[in-house]
């Protein structure tokens, strides 16, 4: 167990994850946050406005390809552990503009880790000791299971297939070589498909809600029969927090919470909710279903993602609390 992480550097803390996790600690930690984010179109202040005015919330706008902006951030706040979110994550926009992802995720991750480096190996004996580097992946970077019944290990190999998930796995390999090769205390976790409040409008469960409530087309991609593991976001929070404090260095922990659902299934579970919450229907339509359609299937897709997060389960204590349904439902009120 860590002790005295009393300052946590988040890289993309105004993301959709790096949010929830900035949100967790403030609320129930004594840690401070410094929040690195370039504030792209996918970043939300908003989601943050809880903790905004938190003594121990500090926010720098940066981007962390900016070496040397990195290094004056580490002699200002001397952070004891740096969670690494910074990502372009949108599939369908790496397949368009995949320069964008080996920018941020590749080259950025890369100018993080040497400024990380240099600044952990100027610590005291004791401080490098306490130092940790957390890098969160997806699962996505083990590619597809098909129709099997076998789920994403910590072991499992890598077969990336999009530029996104290329770009995260070069990422992976980056974490690891810092580690076997200068001994950089660093652990990496690979989570399963995320959703909750504050997740940008691009992603599939929001953009479901926003089209149905405007009654615009609903798009599935090919089938929709594509399987997916899903985890509230607010989970995965807490998940990545006890990686930091318990989690081992070199150790890789997978998080997922075993809500195994196809595209179809997702966006006719949310219509259903819909039809409930708002049973006001867009004029032409008597139920939110009517209004999906399905469209030529996205290149390279992957057919199913299903993670064993038994590890993290066994070695850290932690569980996910929210089923599919109820995660949908917390959002709702929130």
């Amino acid at each position: 167990m860590l002790n005295n992480v009393k300052r946590i550097l988040i890289t993309g803390g105004a993301g959709f994850i790096g949010s929830a996790v900035i949100r967790y600690i403030i609320e129930h930690t004594q840690s401070y946050v410094i929040n690195i984010d370039k504030l792209t179109y996918a970043a939300n202040l908003c989601s943050l406005a809880k903790v905004s005015s938190n003594s121990r919330y500090i926010f720098k706008k940066m981007d962390i390809c900016n070496r040397q902006g990195l290094e004056r951030v580490f002699r200002q706040y001397q952070p004891h552990a740096i969670i690494h979110l910074v990502a372009e994550s949108h599939v369908d926009s790496s397949i368009i503009s995949p320069i964008n992802f080996i920018e941020s995720n590749i080259i950025g991750t890369f100018t993080l880790l040497e400024a990380s480096r240099n600044y952990w190996s100027n610590l005291s004996e004791k401080d490098k000791g306490n130092f940790r580097f957390i890098y969160v992946s997806t699962d996505e970077v083990y590619g597809n299971l098909g129709s099997t019944k076998l789920l994403f290990a910590e072991a499992s190999p890598y077969s990336p297939s999009s530029p996104y998930s290329a770009s995260k796995a070069s990422s992976d390999h980056l974490v690891k070589a810092w580690l076997r090769t200068y001994g950089f205390p660093a652990i990496i976790t690979h989570s399963s498909n995320n959703y909750g409040p504050f997740q940008h409008i691009e992603k599939l469960i929001p953009s479901v809600i926003i089209n149905a409530l405007a009654g615009k087309p609903i798009l599935i991609y090919g089938n929709g029969l594509q399987i997916r593991d899903w985890i509230y976001v607010e989970d995965n929070a807490k998940a990545l927090y006890a990686v930091l404090i318990n989690g081992k260095i070199g150790e890789v922990y997978n998080i997922g919470a075993n809500n195994e659902h196809t595209n179809l299934d997702i966006v006719q579970i949310i219509c259903s909710m819909m039809d409930y919450l708002v049973p006001k229907h867009p004029i032409g339509i008597k139920r939110y279903q009517d209004l999906i359609q399905f469209i030529s299937d996205r290149l390279g897709h992957d057919y199913r993602y299903a993670i064993d997060s038994s590890k993290i389960q066994k070695q850290l204590g932690w569980k996910p609390q929210e089923t599919f349904e109820s995660g949908l439902r917390k959002n709702d009120k929130k």
